[in-house]
């Protein structure tokens, strides 16, 4: 047996484990429904948090933009790739984040895992949460900077740890809303102990942007560290695929620390540019989000997180009580549903499927070992009727796996 003939053995264990992941060909339809491998499913997993991913809007603007710009961008932002698009998506993203400057990315992952060795390298030492997401941990992992590691949301741990730091250069960086669990980082805290022990803070506010905040301004705006509250230590991360319903990444602070980044974030300098017909959707979803429009889907938006929580709190049903999965503790549109087993996860998964439902069954090593969940991702293009549906369907799940064999 050669080295690679291990590779069928270790995809079989993954089986053993119901840790194999699985693609599905998917289509949008109508509403929050998708068209899942030929099926349409009532679907609870995406981030479209507030619905504009199929906008016509967007669509409208996307028309336009090709046949001004075309569809490629062409070559890397330092080269030609930096469109007038691109450039008015940049200002208009630094004035809706309060921020000074803002630089665009053509994805969020490729964003945070390329700033964060732009701004700490060997010898300098960077604080991490334990559940941030994967990005920010592979940034931290190709810095080279000394990497502690403290409990998620343990802000008393921080701060020892940034106290014991000899380091003169000291990074902290952390979700804003958590992807997987759904809850939201103190970031006050967090900014009030970067000031105490001179280091920078980063947020990922992927989670955030579009749906926190005055006007979806975002976790920091909802913090109240924007404007002429900004801090010259903050820098502001958030996608645009998730709210804004579209793609891309972008990153915003203060002009020296921007500065920087243009000049040393290797996935914005060797990466081809997002191309503009990208750029002038997200400036069509950005108006929606900051508009009246953007505040009703944000009230309809809290009316289905209530909705669900208040059909899965304990004693709202005896079935799903005796199932003795977990609600957490979240307001914001991720809503975990943490079943444990890896196989019971896609077990309930699979009966949910059945009542023509799509949610995803997140386990290891997305999620510690013995937590797998469903991560119900709730939108604006719910409806109450789509809530009622998934408790239906999940009273039906408890029920149907509660008699399954050990």
């Amino acid at each position: 047996m050669t080295w690679l003939d291990e590779f069928d053995e270790r995809l079989a264990a993954l089986d053993a484990q119901s840790l194999r992941r699985r693609r599905r060909e998917v289509v949008p339809a109508q509403g929050a429904r998708l068209c899942v491998d030929g099926e349409s499913l009532l679907a609870f997993c995406s981030n479209d948090y507030l619905g504009l991913a199929q906008d016509p809007l967007l669509r409208e603007a996307v028309h336009a933009a090709v046949d001004r710009y075309g569809v490629g961008s062409g070559a890397s932002p330092m080269v030609s790739g930096h469109s007038a698009a691109n450039a008015a998506l940049e200002r208009e993203l630094a004035q809706a984040v309060g921020l000074p400057r803002a630089l665009y990315f053509y994805a969020g992952y490729a964003t945070n895992a390329s700033i964060v060795p732009a701004l700490v390298g060997e010898g300098d030492a960077l604080f991490s949460d334990a559940l941030n997401h994967a990005c920010l941990i592979d940034g931290a992992r190709l810095s080279r900077a000394t990497v502690h590691r403290y409990p998620h949301a343990d802000l008393a741990r921080l701060d020892a740890l940034l106290a014991a730091s000899p380091a003169r250069r000291k990074l902290v960086i952390s979700d804003a809303v958590f992807s997987m669990d759904g809850d939201v980082a103190d970031i006050a805290a967090l900014h009030t102990l970067c000031e105490r022990h001179d280091a920078l803070l980063l947020l990922d506010d992927a989670h955030g942007f579009g749906v926190l905040g005055p006007q979806g301004r975002g976790a920091l705006a909802a913090a109240g560290l924007t404007g002429p509250q900004a801090s010259p230590r903050v820098l502001y991360m958030a996608t645009l695929g998730k709210a804004l319903g579209v793609a891309g990444a972008f990153v915003a602070g203060p002009d020296r620390l921007v500065e920087w980044l243009l000049q040393k974030t290797r996935s914005y300098t060797y990466a081809t540019a997002a191309p503009a017909l990208l750029a002038e959707a997200v400036r069509a979803g950005l108006r929606c989000v900051l508009g009246p429009d953007g505040d009703g889907r944000r009230r309809h938006l809290q009316a289905l997180i209530a909705q669900l929580r208040e059909g899965l709190a304990p004693g709202a049903d005896a079935a799903l009580d005796a199932a003795g999965w977990a609600l957490m503790p979240s307001a914001t549109a991720i809503q975990p549903l943490v079943i444990g087993d890896n196989a019971a996860a896609l077990a309930v998964m699979a009966v949910l499927r059945e009542q023509g439902l799509w949610v995803p069954a997140i386990r290891p090593p997305t999620v510690p070992a013995g937590t797998a969940r469903l991560r119900i991702a709730l939108s604006a293009a719910h409806q109450p009727a789509d809530i009622d549906a998934l408790l239906r369907a999940l009273r039906i799940a408890a029920a149907t796996t509660a008699a399954l064999p050990a």
